[in-house]
């Protein structure tokens, strides 16, 4: 375990990262691994069948996971205020709610799916292949958001190691399975969905042995185990609205993705392609926001307020580098980037893709702002800001997809996401600059002050 409140704040935040990085790496590893080896094995219907379930995967499984994300504040504010009893009792609560979110979620999301996928016009020739990926991936997450859920409670401590090291043997076995199931077993695309299911629920098993033997600070008293009414409450404040921000940001991507839907089976095969290549963007970011969280949760319980604006000024200097750095390679290799997932004879996917990393390339520094200044305020408790700009996201998006598709322009359809990530900022910016002020003179506020 990993004592965020002390020590130098650069050299720990990079200590502290760089497993993350790795982690959230072997997590795209993870789902590219299916759309990869679908493209090359199966086609460009079967790799558009797979990426028509990125959207409703990311609503569904989005909220759960988001959750988790918000459950886990509380535990990290309270190692951070060294209340032993407040983590065991916080770890407990976060389970038992992970795992009924999970259980409702996984039958409800199932016998819905045909009437999701309709509403949101999927295809007919790549319809089939998405119910049969999406009723396996959506009927087994609770794999995946248990996997999420001790994930982020071993990060609250700040321990960042021990979920890559879990993750990284789930990768190498996930592709076995990938190859077995659909080239063995020919299952399809449902092989691809079957196979990180499958792979992430061992990865669940190797935390839940090591939380047993390694972490005494989740190792909860007996009456511990009893529903607590006033901690369900108390992490239901944070947990909830972290999971309907994920559902409201997935909604304004499904709108996108109907928006891609209707222009064609190279847009949503290009889609397919290109969502997998911001995932690789948004790793440094994203891992780096995952930090700010657990550093400005646990500060924030030990009362260093000045510690966390130290910590901020770092977290964007590195991202902010990161997203610019990113978006000049990917503009110079695109065709590179590209065809690593599909032949080199699909030239109207190639162009298309190029278009997309030059338009929303153009804004990674944006969405590295967005993601560590939302990660910090969230790490202190405020589920409020994050939410708003959710909103935010979602209607920006929304309104640009659909001004997209009434002109039937993709480079309108794809400014959607950069339109998304500057109505988030222009919320979030605000918010920060305030928080800075008042934690540079050490002022102590509520949570629904910041």
């Amino acid at each position: 375990m990993k004592d965020l409140t002390r020590g130098n704040i650069f050299r720990g935040l990079l200590a502290f990262t760089i497993p993350l990085l790795l982690g959230n790496f072997f997590q795209v590893l993870l789902n590219t691994i299916d759309t990869l080896i679908v493209g090359q094995t199966l086609g460009k219907d079967a790799l558009a069948s797979v990426g028509a379930t990125g959207a409703i995967n990311f609503l569904i499984v989005g909220f759960a996971q988001g959750m988790t994300g918000g459950l886990t504040i509380l535990t990290a504010q309270r190692f951070g205020a060294k209340n032993t009893l407040g983590v065991k009792k916080s770890f407990v609560t976060g389970l038992y709610f992970t795992i009924a979110v999970s259980v409702v979620l996984s039958v409800v999301s199932v016998i819905f799916l045909k009437d999701i996928l309709q509403l949101m016009q999927t295809p007919r020739v790549v319809f089939d292949g998405a119910w049969r990926f999406l009723v396996i991936m959506l009927g087994g997450m609770l794999a995946p958001n248990l996997y999420a859920y001790l994930s982020n409670a071993m990060r609250s401590l700040g321990n960042s190691r021990t979920p890559l090291y879990a993750l990284i043997v789930a990768v190498f076995l996930n592709i076995i399975f990938d190859y077995v199931t659909i080239l063995v077993f020919h299952w399809g695309v449902a092989g691809s969905s079957a196979a990180t299911v499958f792979a992430q629920a061992l990865a669940v098993i190797f935390l839940i042995f090591y939380i047993r033997k390694k972490v005494p600070a989740f190792h909860p008293k007996h009456y511990m185990l009893r529903f607590n009414r006033r901690e369900w409450l108390a992490h239901s404040r944070l947990g909830l609205p972290m999971g309907f921000q994920s559902s409201i940001i997935a909604i304004g991507s499904i709108t996108l993705q109907i928006a891609l839907n209707t222009l064609g089976t190279n847009a949503v095969a290009t889609q397919a392609i290109t969502s997998k290549i911001d995932q690789l963007a948004m790793l440094p970011m994203i891992s780096m926001g995952l930090a700010m969280a657990a550093f400005g949760a646990q500060n924030f319980g030990a009362k260093q307020y000045v510690r966390i604006n130290q910590g901020l000024y770092r977290a964007l200097l590195l991202s902010v580098g990161w997203a610019i750095f990113f978006a000049v390679l990917l503009n110079v290799l695109n065709f590179y980037f590209t065809t690593a997932f599909i032949a080199r004879s699909q030239v109207a996917v190639i162009d298309m893709a190029r278009h997309y990393y030059l338009v929303n390339g153009g804004f990674y520094w944006v969405l590295a702002i967005l993601f560590v200044t939302r990660s910090t305020i969230q790490g202190l408790g405020n589920a409020k800001i994050p939410t708003i700009c959710g909103f935010m996201e979602m209607v920006m998006r929304i309104v640009v997809a659909v001004i997209g598709v009434s002109l039937m322009n993709y480079t309108v359809v794809i400014c959607a996401s950069p339109a998304a990530w500057i109505g988030s900022t222009s919320i979030l910016i605000p918010t920060t600059v305030r928080m800075v002020r008042d934690y540079r003179h050490k002022k102590v506020g509520s949570l629904s002050e910041v």
